[in-house]
């Protein structure tokens, strides 16, 4: 049958939104004006603190519903039980080996840099006060204490606290039985599916709200600690901030070309993420808007689930990068020499104290402080140099977990077999080769 010429004629190509209506140019408009007010009027620009954690509160608010509804009816739906073990085991490997490079970058970098050299700090002279409660943290931080955090006091008490992994747990075992339930659980995990689908339709409706939440904490970072605070200190940062694109573009770009895709092209599907959580200086609040575009890339909703949240706590690439290198930078800094074998004692340390300080407010902080208390000659007190630039350096660490975790996905997907390519090709290489095909 032919189609009416009028008919055909009546289909026009979807309208090309503006620039401005974009939520990337929002986020950067929102950053841009948050510098400009820390720098005219830091006191004005201190005082939009609650912006900022208003907005972090109202993602992490939905955070533990969204990791149990995408992993349980995730699990619920699979044939094959097995699989939720074999890709977590998976997921374990890959974490390891790639954050374990990471420190490795870290020591390999400080060794040639040097960022610390010729600071000549007397350690006498610094405020060890002012690391005195992050000590005080990295010492409650042992191994037996990480693994029994794990599990809950009650189920009701891991959602209440917000705690990751302890979900990650109850979701696991919820999901498994609904799965053993069989038809007597279908109606169950119907009800999930569409709080599913409430559930991030709440988390778009709060992401519009990232422009100002991103505007508050730029503001508030700019304002408190000033740019002025970063001129001592430039080497570090430098170094940091060249390392972890470095990092990102050579080492995470190659793994990404053997996945079959390309690391520019995802950093740009990424983008509106990524100016969140440089603002924000955290990657968790946008852990399920990630979540929600990686499903889109092609990626099942079990793996999505179970490899995001996990990745979180097992796979900081750039905590990583960032211990190793600090923790060479307050040697030099103060004049402490550390033989190969103190250095290589301090990256076995951080492989452990990287994760275990996961869920703790400045976890990374508190990981490099409890790995350079095993190397006694290494003042700790030094750490008070690095303290006033920390929220700086977060920003830099928290891109590059979030990338990580993101590729890591996307890897462990291909590598299990089940990535949707056609899904893939259609947001990474554009909308018009899409909408062609369509």
């Amino acid at each position: 049958m032919l189609v009416p010429a009028a008919t055909t004629a009546s289909v026009s190509p979807p309208r090309k939104k503006p620039f401005y209506s974009g939520l990337s140019f929002q986020v950067l408009l929102g950053v841009a004006m948050a510098i400009l007010l820390g720098y005219i009027s830091p006191a004005k620009a201190v005082a939009m603190k609650p912006l900022g954690d208003a907005f972090i509160r109202l993602i992490t608010m939905i955070i533990t519903l969204v990791i149990f509804c995408t992993l349980v009816t995730g699990i619920a739906g699979m044939e094959d039980m097995k699989k939720v073990g074999r890709v977590g085991g998976k997921a374990l490997l890959y974490f390891e080996v790639v954050s374990t490079l990471a420190l490795l970058i870290g020591l390999a970098v400080g060794n040639v840099v040097e960022p610390g050299r010729g600071f000549n700090v007397n350690p006498a002279t610094l405020d060890a006060r002012a690391v005195a409660d992050y000590a005080g943290q990295a010492k409650a931080q042992s191994v037996a204490d990480f693994l029994m955090h794990i599990i809950p006091a009650t189920v009701f008490d891991a959602f209440a606290r917000g705690d990751i992994l302890q979900v990650l747990l109850v979701s696991l075992l919820f999901g498994f039985a609904l799965s053993l339930a069989g038809s007597r659980g279908r109606p169950l995990v119907d009800l999930l599916d569409t709080l599913t689908r409430i559930v991030f339709g709440v988390v778009a409706i709060l992401m519009r709200f990232a422009p100002i939440g991103a505007f508050g904490a730029m503001a508030f970072t700019v304002g408190k600690y000033g740019l002025a605070s970063l001129g001592p200190l430039a080497k570090l940062l430098a170094t940091l901030y060249i390392t972890s694109t470095l990092f990102i573009v050579v080492l995470l770009g190659s793994i990404a070309r053997v996945a079959g895709f390309g690391i520019f092209r995802f950093l740009w599907f990424l983008r509106e993420e990524i100016l969140v959580v440089l603002a924000t200086s955290s990657s968790e609040p946008v852990l399920p808007a990630l979540m929600a575009k990686l499903e889109r890339l092609g990626c099942s909703k079990t793996l999505v689930g179970l490899v995001v949240p996990a990745g979180y706590t097992f796979n900081a690439d750039g905590t990583s990068l960032y211990m190793t290198l600090a923790a060479l930078f307050v040697a030099q800094a103060t004049n402490t020499h550390l033989s190969l074998t103190q250095q290589f004692t301090i990256l076995g340390v951080a492989v452990l104290t990287s994760k275990g300080a996961s869920g703790v407010q400045g976890a990374a902080f508190i990981a490099l402080v409890a790995t350079m208390m095993v190397i006694p000659t290494i003042p700790v007190a030094g750490m008070a140099l690095i303290l006033g630039i920390d929220r700086f350096l977060s920003m830099c660490r928290a891109v590059v977990n979030m990338t990580g975790n993101a590729v890591a996905t996307l890897v462990i997907a291909r590598w299990e077999n089940e990535l949707d390519r056609g899904a893939l090709e259609h947001h990474l290489l554009g909308e018009i080769r899409g909408n062609t095909n369509s």
